[in-house]
């Protein structure tokens, strides 16, 4: 998996605990490790291709696959900022880094022995050099995750896993919403991402990961859920 000089300093940065209590449920990332334990699925690994196993830590896992993709990319964003970049959103993408890299190290340690690996990405369509091609990226990340987590929630049983879930796609949906601003100020929420309900929309496993899938080296399955590759 490709690592950039800033990917380390941001490990480094934020240790296990730091990120217990930024996500505010030490006991139920306790309970996730705990059940890992007890409960490890022989799944199909190589350097091209991981399964995120069964039940909530098949869940869990899938979050993971995700928020790996999606820190990744906001590594890359602010290493290399797009041309003309304001210091606003320089800003602001920073901070979007940050939320997606302590959300990647949450449940990288919370799943522990059970975390799938680590991701290699495939950034090769992407201009980041341009504004256009970075935004419009985040945008379909963002949009992704929200409707991933949204689909995906039913499928949890632990209650402390759903909170969890809970706090961070409302993370993500705040996320969803500045990336569409900066692309078309007042979209967003428009039809596209919620509907006639008031309520955002939602996306199965086997509907997110082919689209994920298009932007890693590292393919992602969940044979347990309806998706294999």
């Amino acid at each position: 998996m490709e690592t950039l000089p800033q990917e380390e300093t941001l490990r480094e940065n934020m240790a296990r605990r730091s990120f217990l209590r930024y996500a505010g449920i030490g006991v139920a990332a306790g309970t996730i490790a705990m059940a890992s334990a007890c409960k490890k699925d022989k799944n199909e690994n190589s350097t091209n291709r991981v399964d995120i196993g069964s039940g909530d830590v098949g869940i869990l896992n899938y979050a993971y696959a995700l928020e790996q993709l999606e820190a990744a990319f906001y590594v890359r964003v602010a290493a290399s900022p797009y041309a003309n970049i304001s210091a606003t959103e320089s800003a602001l993408l920073t901070d979007i880094r940050d939320h997606e890299v302590a959300h990647r190290e949450f449940f990288k340690a919370a799943l522990a022995g059970n975390a799938i690996m680590g991701l290699s990405v495939d950034f090769s369509s992407i201009n980041f050099a341009d504004r256009t091609s970075v935004l419009n990226t985040a945008k379909a990340f963002e949009d992704l995750g929200v409707a991933a987590y949204n689909g995906a929630g039913y499928l949890i049983k632990d209650a402390g896993y759903l909170t969890l879930a809970g706090k961070i796609v409302s993370v993500e949906a705040r996320h969803a919403a500045y990336i569409r601003n900066l692309i078309s100020n007042g979209s967003y929420a428009d039809s596209t991402v919620v509907d006639g309900n008031g309520l955002d929309k939602t996306l199965a496993i086997a509907q997110v990961l082919p689209t994920a899938n298009m932007f890693l080296s590292t393919k992602v399955s969940a044979s347990n859920f309806g998706y294999n590759i």
